[in-house]
């Protein structure tokens, strides 16, 4: 699945940060059942290679697989081979964004101000990770939107919660990065489902979902 289509199914990344690969699998189906398109693995959890590769094998026709905390292009190598489609960064190296984009993978690099922002789009970032989000607020991204290129996607990450949408949504945010809002480690696979569902239900009721769907409509006519 490519990025764009996985956005379009569902704007929010379910971050695994912690994630075992005994556990991955039944993780992976929760979100997957509740709707999410977009699953991230951090490169500081437990054996993430192998997490990647068991969810890429089973839900990579459903979900793009990707790692977070990718911090080299070796990193990016190693993701590839493991099967993953997608790199997640808390920075904006844009070296790492060249290898990545050379791999044929996507990339959103995190980034805390417009010069950063800018260079990783020039490097040919997919989306911009607006980390952390706390530190940034909606005020600056309805004032970052004023001057980055129309069209450029911006995805909060840290702090995100069901109730706190609504005014990244109304200052234009494209989706969202859920860390351990959504999945800490010991969280059972129930508990991340229903968690899930809860974040769908913000989406919605924040107005991104209605917006998206109405941008697929217009896609089809």
């Amino acid at each position: 699945m490519t990025f764009d289509r996985a956005l379009d199914v569902c704007p929010l990344v379910a971050i695994l940060r912690g994630i075992r690969p005994d556990e991955v699998l039944d993780i992976g189906q929760a979100l997957v059942e509740a709707g999410f398109a977009i699953i991230e693995v951090p490169m500081n959890s437990p054996e993430p290679l192998r997490s990647i590769r068991l969810l890429q094998d089973r839900f990579g026709d459903a979900a793009l697989i990707g790692a977070g905390t990718v911090l080299s292009a070796e990193m990016v190598g190693q993701v590839a081979d493991a099967g993953g489609r997608l790199i997640v960064m808390p920075h904006a190296d844009v070296a790492v964004i060249g290898a990545a984009r050379a791999a044929g993978m996507a990339c959103t690099p995190g980034v805390a101000t417009p010069t950063e922002g800018f260079a990783a789009l020039a490097a040919g970032a997919a989306a911009l990770k607006l980390f952390p989000a706390e530190q940034i607020g909606p005020g600056a991204l309805k004032a970052w939107r004023s001057v980055f290129p129309a069209g450029t996607r911006f995805i909060p990450v840290g702090g995100i919660t069901p109730d706190t949408m609504d005014p990244w949504v109304t200052a234009g945010a494209a989706g969202f990065g859920l860390g351990s809002a959504l999945y800490r480690a010991g969280r059972s696979a129930g508990e991340v489902g229903a968690t899930a569902r809860l974040f769908i239900a913000g989406l919605e009721k924040a107005g991104l979902e209605k917006s998206r769907l109405e941008k697929q409509e217009r896609k089809r006519t």
